[in-house]
C-alpha cells in the first residue's frame, strides 16, 4: 500500500508550514458546554468550535485588546491633569505662628492643601504622532488575529477532509474483504467436499483474508488517529462515538480555473498578514515621528489652587483662634501659567532615541517586503500542489477504472477455476491499492482548492 498515507503526508507538511502542530491547542477545554458537540459533527461546526476554543486565537485577541487600550490612553494623554494633595499634622514643641510669624511653644496642628492642573499646549507633535502610531499598531493585531484565524481555519478543514478521507479509505477496504471472503468460503466448500485441484489457492486464499485483517486495523487506526487530532485542533475532550457528516462533494471533482499571478493580486488584497506587515510599516513611521519631536520644546499651561491651616494661629486683637474654614478661605492663593521647556542636551537620548527608531522602521520595511515575497513563493507553490494534485487524481481515477476492470476479468477466471490465486491476488491487490489511492487523492485535492479559494479570498465551509 505504497501510497496510503500520501494524505496524511500533507497533513504534516502543513502542519509544519504553518507551525499549527499540537501546541496550537494546548489550552484547557470549554467548561463550560457552549461548545458542546452532538452525536454528528460537520465541519462547519468544527470550525465554529476552534475558533473558540484555540489558544493561540485567544492569546491573539487578549493581545489585540492590550493595544486598543494603549490607543486610547494615547489619546487621553491629550487630556489635562487635575489632582489634589493634601497634609495634616501635629507639630510638636516649637512652632511658628503664621499669623503674627512669632514662634510658640505648643502642640500645634497643621495643614496644607493644594488643587493643581496642567494641560500639555505643544510637545513637538509626540502626544499626536503616538496616537496615530497606537492606532496603526492596535489595526494590525486584529489582522493578525484574523491571521491566527484563517490558519485553524484551514488546519480544522485539512483536519476533517483526512477524517472523511480515512473514513473512505475503510470502507473501500471492507467492500474489498468481501470480494476475498466470498472466494475463500468457495474454496473452503470445495476443499470439505474433496473436489478442491490445488490446495494451495486456499492457503494462498486464506492467507489474503489475513492480510485483509491486517489492513482493516490499520485503517481503522488511520481514521482513530485522524479523530483525535481533529479533536485536538478543537480543543474538546474526544468522543469517539461521534459521526462526521459527508458535506464535502468528491462527486464533482474538476480543473481548478485560475492562474498564479491573479491568486497571488487577490492575496495582497486578503490575506491579513500582508496588511499587518504595511501597517506595522506605518506605525514605525509615526514612532520616529514621536522620537525626533523630543528635539522640540515643551509648552504646558500649568494652574493651582492652594491653601494652608495653623492651629497656632489667632486674630490680632482678641488672640482668639482662628476657625480652620476662616483660614482655609482666607488663605488660598491661586496661580496659572505657562511653562516652557528647551531641551539643550540631555545625554544625546534623544539622538540615540531616532537612531534606533530609524533603525526599527527598516527592519519593519524588511519584513514587509520579505512577507510579500514569501506569500508570492507560497502561493505559486499552492498552485503547483494543486496541479500535481490534479493529475494526481485523474491519473488514478484512470488507474482504478482499469485496475478494476481487470480484477473483474481475473476474478471470473479464477472462480472458474482457469487461474490459480497467486494471479487472483496479485490483480486484486493492484486494484484494492489502485482505490485507496484514489480516495486520498480526491481529499487531497479538495484541499489544495480550498487554499487557493482562501487567496481569493472566497474560501467557503460547507
Amino acid at each position: 500500500m505504497r501510497n496510503q498515507n500520501i494524505f496524511s503526508l500533507l497533513l504534516l507538511l502543513f502542519f509544519s508550514f504553518t507551525k499549527l502542530h499540537a501546541q496550537t491547542a494546548t489550552g484547557a477545554p470549554d467548561p463550560t458546554g457552549v461548545t458542546a458537540i452532538g452525536p454528528t459533527l460537520s465541519l462547519k461546526q468544527a470550525v465554529d468550535i476552534a475558533l473558540k476554543n484555540n489558544l493561540l486565537i485567544n492569546q491573539a485577541d487578549l493581545q489585540s485588546q492590550t493595544y486598543k487600550v494603549a490607543f486610547d490612553q494615547s489619546w487621553e494623554y491629550m487630556l489635562p491633569t487635575l489632582g489634589i494633595t493634601g497634609s495634616q499634622g501635629v507639630n510638636f514643641g516649637r512652632s511658628l505662628n503664621t499669623t503674627n510669624y512669632t514662634y510658640v511653644n505648643a502642640q500645634t496642628g497643621t495643614g496644607n492643601y493644594n488643587l493643581n492642573s496642567n494641560l500639555p499646549i505643544f510637545e513637538g507633535l509626540q502626544l499626536q504622532n503616538g496616537i496615530k502610531q497606537n492606532r496603526y499598531v492596535y489595526d494590525a493585531s486584529r489582522f493578525d488575529l484574523r491571521y491566527q484565524k484563517d490558519n485553524i481555519t484551514l488546519s480544522v478543514l485539512l483536519a476533517y477532509l483526512l477524517v472523511l478521507s480515512n473514513r473512505d479509505q475503510l470502507v473501500t477496504i471492507l467492500e474489498q474483504v468481501n470480494a476475498d471472503t466470498v472466494q475463500l468460503n468457495r474454496l473452503e466448500n470445495q476443499n470439505r467436499e474433496g473436489a478442491l485441484l490445488v490446495l494451495s489457492n486456499l492457503t494462498d486464499l486464506r492467507g489474503q483474508v489475513a492480510q485483509d485483517m491486517i489492513n482493516i486495523a490499520t485503517a481503522t487506526n488511520s481514521l482513530e488517529s485522524a479523530k483525535v487530532n481533529l479533536f485536538q485542533l478543537l480543543n474538546v475532550p474526544y468522543r469517539r462515538e461521534v459521526q462526521y457528516e459527508n458535506s464535502v462533494n468528491t462527486a464533482d471533482i474538476s480543473d481548478y480555473q485560475a492562474s498564479p499571478d491573479s491568486l497571488f493580486q487577490s492575496a495582497l488584497k486578503v490575506v491579513p498578514n500582508i496588511q499587518s506587515a504595511e501597517l506595522k510599516v506605518h506605525a514605525f513611521e509615526k514612532a520616529l515621528s514621536v522620537a525626533k519631536g523630543a528635539y522640540w520644546p515643551t509648552l504646558t499651561f500649568n494652574g493651582n489652587v492652594n491653601s494652608y491651616y495653623n492651629g497656632a494661629a489667632t486674630t490680632p486683637t482678641t488672640s482668639n483662634k482662628i476657625p480652620w474654614g476662616t483660614q482655609f478661605k482666607d488663605n488660598r492663593s491661586e496661580y496659572i501659567g505657562l511653562n516652557l521647556s528647551v531641551p539643550i542636551l540631555n545625554s544625546f537620548r534623544v539622538r540615540n532615541n531616532v537612531r534606533n527608531a530609524k533603525i526599527n522602521l527598516e527592519n519593519a520595511r524588511l519584513n514587509s517586503n520579505n512577507t510579500r515575497l514569501a506569500l508570492q513563493q507560497t502561493v505559486e507553490l499552492a498552485f503547483q500542489n494543486m496541479i500535481a494534485s490534479y493529475k494526481q487524481y485523474k491519473f488514478y481515477n484512470d488507474q482504478a477504472i482499469a485496475y478494476a476492470e481487470s480484477f473483474r476479468i481475473t476474478n471470473i477466471r479464477f472462480t472458474e477455476g482457469v487461474i490459480t490465486a497467486d494471479v487472483y491476488i496479485l490483480a486484486k491487490a493492484r486494484s484494492d491499492q489502485a482505490a485507496t489511492n484514489l480516495a486520498a487523492a480526491k481529499y487531497a485535492y479538495i484541499f489544495r482548492t480550498k487554499v487557493l479559494d482562501y487567496y481569493q479570498g472566497r474560501l467557503a465551509i460547507p
